[in-house]
Order: structure tokens, then sequence, then C-alpha cells
């Protein structure tokens, strides 16, 4: 894809709200090559019923989450370019593998409840840690939307805008221990907001940012591919960046320092 460099104004939304997202990021042929993919999981491999709150969790597709059709969603679009625009070149780990995160419809005519978020790295005995513990172990997020969305409630990628410098004060005042407790209940500065768009949007989100997935109350299965993007430092930096949370985006550094923000 060649070098994407976002504009500064892109940069300053992603400094205040916590996530950014770049329509057409990924051609069709990327991502059909992905849909082709995870529909043969689906139908060769299948799911056990018993296993569907890890899938959830953690990844549906196991087998697939390597193949070349879902690492191409990463190496061979614009998402990289995006994100070294943010965290400066040749700084990323290499990507490897993806999470291929689906949302089945609830049964028709389910309550509707509205979304409730979380903060990656938390155990909750399901996504590979176990309840109590909390790590941060990457620098951010970036969401492929494998399916169009025109519609809330409809399995969107769901983000809480602000509540990744909410959290750095929170931390800051509280200490990051508290995470031992779970996700905190507290206020945040903004209500959800549901993204919307379609197959091949791309939304980079800042690993301090609260999401979800909402509640899936349309007819259709909700595809995305979600890549835990780490850069070089994020190993030796750890839980450093819960109170430091632009360490690892010189790009944004750069912004800042250049527009006396």
């Amino acid at each position: 894809m060649g070098d994407v460099q976002l504009t500064t104004q892109q940069k300053l939304d992603f400094y205040e709200n916590g996530f950014l997202i770049i329509p057409g990021a990924v051609s069709p042929f990327l991502v059909n090559a992905a849909l082709h993919t995870i529909n043969y999981s689906l139908g060769e491999e299948g799911m056990n019923k018993n296993d569907l709150p890890t899938l959830r969790a953690q990844s549906y597709c196991k087998e697939m989450r390597n193949a070349p059709a879902v690492t191409d969603l990463a190496n061979k679009s614009a998402m990289i370019p995006v994100m070294e625009s943010l965290v400066g070149k040749d700084n990323l780990i290499a990507v490897e593998s993806g999470q291929i995160a689906l949302r089945f419809p609830h049964l028709p005519g389910a309550e509707l409840n509205p979304p409730s978020g979380h903060l990656d790295g938390l155990g909750s005995g399901l996504n590979g840690s176990a309840k109590g513990t909390y790590r941060r172990g990457f620098t951010g997020l970036a969401v492929i939307l494998l399916s169009p969305l025109s519609d809330i409630y409809s399995g969107n990628f769901t983000v809480w805008p602000k509540s990744h410098t909410f959290f750095e004060n929170f931390f800051r005042e509280n200490g990051v221990e508290v995470l031992e407790n779970g996700m905190p209940k507290v206020d945040l500065p903004e209500p959800p907001l549901q993204i919307t768009g379609n197959a091949g949007d791309l939304v980079v989100v800042h690993h301090q940012v609260v999401h979800t997935a909402a509640p899936n109350h349309s007819p259709n299965i909700r595809y995305a591919a979600i890549f835990r993007l780490r850069h070089q430092q994020t190993s030796s930096l750890g839980n450093q960046a819960y109170t430091d949370i632009w360490r690892e985006w010189p790009g944004i550094q750069e912004t800042i320092s250049a527009t006396g923000q």
C-alpha cells in the first residue's frame, strides 16, 4: 500500500477521542478472501456449544488465525502504514495472527440492552487470563469490518470516546492496582459510540479506550477481524503505559508538540 500519512487533523482527533476510522482501508479482494476462509472454517470445523463463551472472548475459527487470508488483512492493506503514521516507522512488531471476531444475532424479540464496555488485558477466566490479573499487552487495536454495518445494535464495534485520557488520570490518582478488582465502575466522559460502516473500513483504537461489541439484534452475523498491534517497547514498558499513554506514539507526540496542544 506504500506510505499512508494521516493528516494533522486526523492525529489530533485520535489524540482527543482515542480512535480513528479509515474508510476503505482494506480492499474488497482481501475482505472476500478472509470471508471465504472464515466461512469455510465455520462449515467444515463447526463449533461446540460449550466452547462459545471462550470463542467470543478469544477468537472463532482458531485454526485460521494465522492463515494468510487473515494476516493479509493487516500486512497487505493500509493498516500497517496507518498505524506507523501514529507510532513511527518500523516500530511495530510483525503481525502474525489475528482475532476472528464474529457476533451472532440474538433471539428475535430479545430485550435490547445497552452495550457494556471493558478494557483489554483484564483477566476474565475466559480470555486466557485468570480473574484478578491485568496486563497492558499491546499498543493499539486495529479492527477491520468484514461485513457492512448500516445500523446500530448489529454487533457493532463500540467505543467510549475520550475514555483513554479519563483512565490515564484515574490510574494516576488511584493506582493501576484497582484493576485487580476488574473493570472499574465509573462514569465515563462520553456515551458509547456504535461504529457503522462498510466492509473494508478500519478502526484504529488506543489500548486504553473502553470498547465492546454491541448486542446484535440484526438478522445477520457481524464479521470482523481484530489485530492487537505492539510497539517494539510494549513488553519493556508494560503497565507503565496505563499512566503514560503516549509513550509508544511518536506520531502523536510530534503532532501535539508542533501544534502546541
